[in-house]
């Protein structure tokens, strides 16, 4: 197979940074001939090809809580009433108290950035104020047509539900939301901390919230996480021993990186949520173990992930010690390892891999 390009060189670009000394791959101008990696230093860390059973399954260590907390800043002002710590705050119900007014959390996705003060004005974060109003119980009317998708218009509707909510909820009849008055947050929260003091300011830092549902949190090699899907089934065992089954609910997008203590590899935090909720009624916080099924493939050629060569066109491929690229189809990742197929390649060849 011909290809006129290497984009990056994993392994050998990650070995040539830590000492390697491996340089980057050529192609022959005007050809599709590889000129095979030379070394400029030092010996080239290789690796034979292995035939071996590739399995996802497995048991990693996570943590049972409420989720990644997120703390809550205010828009100015002075905290004068606060929630106790474990308190669940739904829709419409107050978060803590600013200037002695009620701060309310409202749900959504896009935070208040601005009052919502006149009518026509658009937005998507308008479209927040109405669809909570209308949640709440207050009639907004009618939204105008041909608004872009997302959006939300203040009509003389949206005015008089504000008013009207303003005024079943104690704070002054104005007909405006500012920032200072609501906190947007996904859904209903669990107060998991109090960061701040009675007569504090408020855009210190009021409240640490939570998801109020029990999830374990997992961390994940992000080079395992093609391993790991949302809705797979899980097994959880629990401080002494007793076992409890789960669902992956969430696979964060963003790795983070690992400290020493998590093996310095790049990890993603996987979110599982227990089926039978009783299991882990008695506990707040604890450490557990999580078992994910996965599958196997057994008796297949595989190398260490690190010995992949990203393609510029596209796949990938693999060095052979002291000889040419081969282009790779690959298959199951687990363990740190790849399953691969290509032409000449038989256990017990050699590739170049990172040392």
């Amino acid at each position: 197979m011909r290809r006129r390009g290497v984009l990056t060189l994993l392994a050998a670009m990650a070995a040539a940074g830590a000492g390697g000394g491996i340089a980057a791959t050529r192609w022959a101008a005007g050809g599709g001939t590889p000129e095979p990696a030379r070394a400029t230093g030092g010996a080239v860390a290789t690796v034979a090809v292995e035939r071996t059973d590739l399995s996802t399954a497995r048991t990693m260590p996570g943590t049972l809580g409420y989720g990644t907390p997120r703390t809550v800043r205010g828009a100015g002002g002075t905290v004068t009433w606060l929630p106790s710590a474990g308190t669940t705050v739904t829709r419409g119900q107050p978060l803590y108290r600013n200037d002695d007014q009620p701060v309310l959390l409202l749900y959504g996705t896009t935070p208040m950035f601005r009052p919502i003060d006149g009518a026509g004005l658009t937005g998507r974060d308008v479209r927040v104020i109405v669809d909570n109003l209308r949640a709440l119980g207050y009639p907004v009317g009618d939204q105008p047509r041909g608004i872009r998708p997302g959006d939300g218009v203040v009509t003389t509707g949206v005015v008089a539900a504000v008013k009207k909510w303003q005024q079943d909820t104690g704070v002054p009849v104005t007909g405006t939301i500012t920032p200072v008055q609501v906190v947007v947050l996904p859904g209903p929260v669990r107060i998991a901390e109090i960061t701040t003091d009675l007569g504090a300011p408020a855009g210190d830092g009021v409240v640490t919230v939570t998801g109020r549902r029990k999830a374990i949190t997992v961390p994940v090699r992000a080079v395992e996480l093609g391993t790991v899907r949302k809705g797979d089934a899980v097994q959880v065992e629990l401080p002494g021993g007793a076992t409890t089954t789960g669902t992956v609910a969430a696979v964060d997008r963003d790795a983070r990186p690992a400290d020493d203590s998590e093996g310095g590899e790049a990890l993603v935090d996987v979110t599982v949520t227990v089926k039978n909720t009783a299991a882990v009624k008695k506990l707040d916080s604890a450490p557990v173990q999580v078992s994910f099924t996965g599958e196997t493939r057994a008796n297949v050629l595989a190398v260490p992930v690190a010995a992949l060569l990203a393609l510029r066109e596209g796949g990938h491929a693999v060095q052979i010690a002291g000889g040419p690229l081969v282009a790779v189809e690959t298959g199951m990742f687990a363990m740190g390892m790849v399953e691969i197929s290509g032409d000449g390649l038989t256990e017990g060849v050699r590739v170049v891999t990172v040392s």
